[in-house]
């Protein structure tokens, strides 16, 4: 989700890469549900395994309780967003979680000083 809200709201000032350290096989479905009702379609998602070389070549890194499983890098910017986890929740359980990912990204946005897209 957060890939997504910053793909959506960065617009093309901004390259975005997403990836878990242990990614389950499908994008959940209801996290599909709940991103749609915001407008963002990521239907054609696939998880992705994190690589040590997506890490290097990004200069924000936002975390998810990975912990050890994550590279870390000097002179990268981490940030661990502590966040429930929506893996076998309902849309409903989904859409909290959603809407505080997306005012982090849009509080991200603000302080990197790119304006967020309509």
């Amino acid at each position: 989700m957060a890939a997504a809200f910053l793909t959506h709201l960065g617009a093309d000032r901004v390259q975005v890469r997403s990836a878990g350290s242990a990614p389950a096989s499908t994008v959940n479905p209801a996290v599909v549900e709940a991103m749609r009702e915001s407008g963002i379609d990521i239907s054609a998602e696939a998880p992705k395994v994190l690589t040590t070389e997506a890490v290097q070549a990004s200069d924000v890194v936002i975390t998810m309780g990975c912990g050890d499983a994550c590279p870390y890098f000097p002179g990268k910017r981490y940030l661990d967003w502590q966040l429930d986890d929506p893996a076998g929740q309902g849309v409903a359980a989904v859409r909290p979680i959603r809407d505080e990912i997306e005012r982090r990204i849009r509080g991200l946005l603000a302080e990197l000083g790119i304006e967020p897209a309509a």
